[in-house]
């Protein structure tokens, strides 16, 4: 059951997270799918979860950089850490390329994913403790932005969605 005052919809997405509840959820899903990932022991099921991190991750990526980060660095003084979050972004999405283009059972799979998982760690503890403190305090409607970041996430999925049926 979702939090007093939201509620989730259909596809998973707080329908009224603020900004960083909606990013919050968003890590702890994926950690966790790190976690899943680290115990499995089949290589199709490790695939499977590898596809399933990467798609995350790339729609949480393109969620910051259309719409949080954006806003964000609209209200902050100093952006240094948003351009950090963007370089990482970089480097975890060619890390991403690189798990995606893997046949099942190559070997380097495992450790791709435990490096972008390390990246990924990296990247959620500098936004939770130092970027998201900086944005509590009124200069940033961050209902309203939770509100766009999770129709962008609908919208997102739905695309998905729709492409895998196409195929």
């Amino acid at each position: 059951m979702p939090p007093k005052g939201r509620s989730a919809g259909k596809t998973g997405v707080e329908n009224e997270a603020s900004a960083l509840s909606f990013l919050e959820q968003d890590h702890r899903e994926v950690e966790a799918y790190f976690q899943e990932y680290e115990a499995l022991k089949g290589d199709r099921d490790k695939e499977a979860l590898a596809v399933k991190i990467c798609l995350a991750l790339q729609v949480h990526a393109q969620i910051e950089e259309e719409v949080f980060y954006p806003a964000a660095r609209r209200v902050l003084e100093e952006t240094k850490l948003i351009d950090e979050a963007l370089v990482e972004h970089a480097a975890a999405k060619q890390l991403i390329g690189e798990i995606e283009g893997m046949e099942v059972g190559d070997q380097l799979r495992d450790a791709k994913v435990k490096v972008l998982g390390e990246q990924i760690r990296h990247h959620v503890e500098e936004e939770e403790n130092e970027l998201f403190p900086q944005l509590q305090g009124g200069k940033l409607d961050l209902d309203a932005l939770g509100r766009e970041m999770a129709t962008v996430k609908r919208e997102l999925l739905t695309e998905l969605a729709e492409g895998k049926d196409a195929l």
